[in-house]
């Protein structure tokens, strides 16, 4: 089965209005697969000889029909200052199609920026919208645009247990096509275990890195999943899981490599100017592009996760804001967190460029942990309204991992993560 994915109607826009775009995303979360549907030609380089050949002749890559694929750009870096030489000449929208899983080794090869002619867009891994397992029954799209919106689902065929083995598989479509879903979470963990084989990796900076180092790293973004973890407390701990003293230029280098490899994906804190004595938090929320990544890190599976369900939680916070990403990426919008220092939070803030936002606390589901958001909820709306100049959410909203999809007499939406959608 191909399947479907949102990311295609940012793709078919931007090429109308750009001379080349740039779909970068980790390996294997469906880039080629997906941007072939455009191309009208293609070529890969991911061969050695293909590699050396476009090193010889760049120009001979941009010959064949538009819109032309050139898959894994980034072992040639000097394509990218061709393709704006020749938009120069030739400004044609739609011309290329550029894809990447990796920022290129060499930076000092490109010359310019490809403002005005190559447009980048980050593609991430699949959602249950994607691989049909959402009902799509609560569109956010809907409800930042119907004030009058009513919802009910009583949602009793799925459990936790079926949500925590959809997270241990991920979003990437090799295992989602398995015929079974462990087998599904087996293709995911050979995947994580293949991320670390650097040795002939056509980056010269990645070939340096030590596995111990970047296994343990991994290891302590997955502990401290969904929380705002400093690098300081990052840097002790693997420091203490790999026997040896890291110092923060070390950790730099390497967490720029999880970012270059499009592994991590972190949110930052939102701040509506609240006139108070209250500090807020500032941050960033650590996350994976995929939390199968988190799990694997920690080597832990569907029964780990129901047998803590404290850790769930976080897991499944990080679960949910890949979702959320994904079903936001055609409504021009980002994703923040908010924190104060009086204890007052939102696990995610949804803001559209347009100024309008809605607020979403994060729940595995239970009535008493779901009153307790609804609190949270209102409360930071209460104070919005009071102490700052923002104008009011347009819905505010607890995404949970089991239970009923409805509408709460205080007028919050609970809405189990299978029934989301864009």
């Amino acid at each position: 089965m191909i399947y479907s994915r949102s990311i295609e109607n940012i793709i078919a826009k931007t090429l109308k209005i750009s001379g080349s775009i740039l779909v970068e995303g980790p390996k294997f979360c469906g880039k080629t697969t997906t941007c072939s549907k455009f191309a009208a030609s293609s070529i890969s380089l991911n061969t050695k000889q293909t590699i050396e050949y476009a090193k010889l002749n760049p120009k001979d890559i941009l010959n064949g029909d538009y819109p032309r694929l050139i898959d894994e750009w980034q072992t040639v870096p000097d394509i990218w200052n061709y393709i704006k030489d020749d938009l120069d000449k030739e400004y044609i929208f739609g011309k290329y199609i550029l894809t990447g899983s990796v920022t290129p080794g060499n930076t000092n090869d490109i010359y310019h920026s490809g403002a005005g002619r190559i447009t980048k867009i980050v593609m991430t891994t699949m959602s249950l919208s994607e691989t049909l397992e959402s009902k799509k029954l609560f569109s956010i799209k809907e409800a930042f645009s119907n004030d009058n919106l009513n919802v009910s689902f009583l949602n009793e065929d799925t459990d936790l247990s079926t949500i925590a083995k959809i997270i241990c598989r991920g979003g990437w479509p090799l295992s989602v096509k398995a015929n079974d879903i462990d087998d599904g979470i087996e293709i995911t963990r050979n995947y994580y275990n293949g991320l670390f084989n650097f040795e002939y990796s056509e980056n010269e900076r990645f070939r340096t890195l030590k596995t111990d180092i970047i296994r343990a790293l991994l290891k302590s973004y997955a502990r401290n999943i969904s929380t705002e973890a400093t690098n300081t407390r990052i840097i002790t701990d693997i420091s203490s899981n790999i026997g040896r003293t890291i110092d923060i230029k070390t950790f730099l280098k390497y967490e720029k490599a999880l970012n270059d490899l499009y592994l991590i994906n972190n949110i930052d804190a939102w701040n509506p100017n609240i006139r108070s004595k209250t500090s807020i938090r500032t941050t960033p929320v650590k996350h994976f592009i995929d939390t199968s990544i988190a799990c694997a890190a920690l080597s832990v599976g569907p029964n780990e996760l129901l047998n803590d369900l404290k850790t769930f939680g976080f897991i499944f916070e990080d679960f949910v804001i890949h979702e959320l990403r994904t079903y936001l990426c055609n409504q021009k919008a980002s994703i923040l967190h908010y924190r104060d220092n009086a204890g007052l939070e939102c696990d995610a803030v949804l803001k559209l460029d347009n100024g309008d936002y809605a607020l979403a606390e994060i729940k595995l589901g239970g009535e008493e942990q779901i009153d307790s958001a609804a609190r949270h909820l209102t409360l930071l709306k209460s104070k919005i309204k009071e102490k700052s100049d923002e104008l009011l959410p347009k819905f505010l909203m607890i995404i949970t991992a089991v239970g009923p999809l409805y509408k709460r007499k205080d007028g919050i939406f609970v809405v189990p993560i299978n029934t989301l959608c864009e």
